[in-house]
């Protein structure tokens, strides 16, 4: 009798279905659209022998091994992120120290954020989202009775947080730096904060990012090129002008799928950063406006979902959803402010759609977290004890 209730609760249907299927769809049309935007660099690199399914097989891999970590993750019971939550976040400081090491840590484009792990390459910067995440919703209901007070409740999580934007800047992943920071003290926020320290740390957060802006030609350079891109369309300008370009294309309906001129070499990473855009340019603001929708009620469930584990007292819980809900949410807006030229260049990709490894499985787990958050609320709500 034991074992079949615990195969009942294990293989219940009670789920958030409509979030599993925006994640399925936004996962779906990423896939598909990684395969148009990436024959003509396959077909042309030597990297890919011109194999023009290239990427499309890689991504695949990738998104089988997604699946299977989200199927194992969903099983797993809250109370154990919850428990390991420091060795998490510990695991990530040691991954991002590791991807350092010369030898250890592979360099592309001058930038050292992966990890050769023969099969496929690693990028700790991914998986420190994820364990910020957990690591800031844990440290939140752990010091709740002094989240009010700078000396205990604020400067600990700084002062660790420092230290991570340290090791981000050294690879260098400004991007990642800015997603688990945003993340982090939004968590921190959501978990009661103090409002003029949050108001405090939000100048500082802007002054600092502001310092890091103008200590670099670099950086200074890819502002420049968002304010005016036209100025200097064939430099520093080039990405956001062609990525405008494929908007332009795309009108309302698109050129239609595999039709883009863009992605036939003009329009650099255009199955990674700039994925948005050659949808843009081959589905039009239709498929555009699909893909924002999805997004959208992505993190309104995940919102939702932590609203009602709040209501149960089941604050962990209830604070992993929201950092989940703030953390895609606000990649999502970056990457569709660079690529429609409302934010400056940066290199972050589109959550679940884009290519890359790293990304997609972290961001399956994370969903899979936010699914298994969902289903023990159910399943509490029925007086069962997940």
């Amino acid at each position: 009798m034991a074992s079949y209730v615990f195969a009942q609760r294990t293989v219940s249907p009670e789920y958030d279905r409509s979030l599993a299927w925006a994640a399925f769809l936004l996962v779906a049309i990423g896939l598909v659209m990684v395969y148009s935007a990436s024959i003509a660099i396959a077909e042309s690199s030597r990297f890919t022998s011109g194999n023009p399914a290239y990427f499309l097989v890689r991504q695949s891999l990738f998104l089988m091994v997604a699946l299977l970590a989200a199927l194992l993750t969903f099983m797993v019971p809250i109370a154990f992120w919850q428990k390991g939550a420091p060795w998490f976040f510990l695991a990530g400081l040691v991954l991002l120290v590791l991807v350092l090491i010369p030898g250890v840590g592979r360099e592309v484009n001058g930038a050292r954020r992966w990890l050769n792990l023969v099969i496929f390459n690693l990028q700790p910067s991914e998986l420190m989202k994820l364990a910020a995440v957990i690591y800031a919703a844990d440290y939140t209901v752990r010091k709740h009775a002094v989240m009010k007070s700078f000396k205990k409740g604020l400067l600990p999580m700084l002062g660790v947080m420092l230290g991570v934007s340290w090791l981000l800047l050294r690879e260098p992943d400004f991007g990642a730096l800015v997603v688990v920071a945003v993340t982090t003290f939004g968590i921190l926020f959501l978990g009661g904060m103090n409002g003029r320290h949050f108001i405090a740390l939000v100048g500082m957060l802007a002054v600092g990012f502001a310092a890091l802006v103008l200590s670099s030609p670099y950086r200074m350079q890819r502002i420049f090129g968002f304010m005016d891109p036209w100025s200097d369309a064939f430099g520093k300008g080039y990405q956001l002008s062609h990525a405008l370009i494929a908007f332009g294309r795309g009108e309302w309906l698109g050129v239609g799928l595999g039709a883009s001129i863009e992605k036939l070499h003009y329009l650099p990473e255009a199955h990674t950063d700039f994925l948005l855009a050659v949808i843009a340019e081959e589905l039009g603001l239709a498929g555009v406006a699909l893909v924002i929708g999805l997004f959208v009620w992505l993190v309104l469930r995940a919102f939702a979902i932590g609203r009602q584990a709040a209501l149960q007292e089941r604050h962990f819980a209830a604070l992993t959803a929201q950092g989940i809900g703030v953390w895609i949410g606000f990649q999502t807006l970056i990457n569709m402010g660079v690529n429609t030229g409302l934010l400056p260049t940066k290199g972050l990709t589109l959550p679940l759609m884009s290519f890359g490894g790293s990304g997609l499985l972290v961001n399956c787990v994370a969903l899979a977290i936010l699914l298994r958050i969902d289903w023990e609320g159910r399943q509490l709500a029925k007086g069962i004890t997940a």
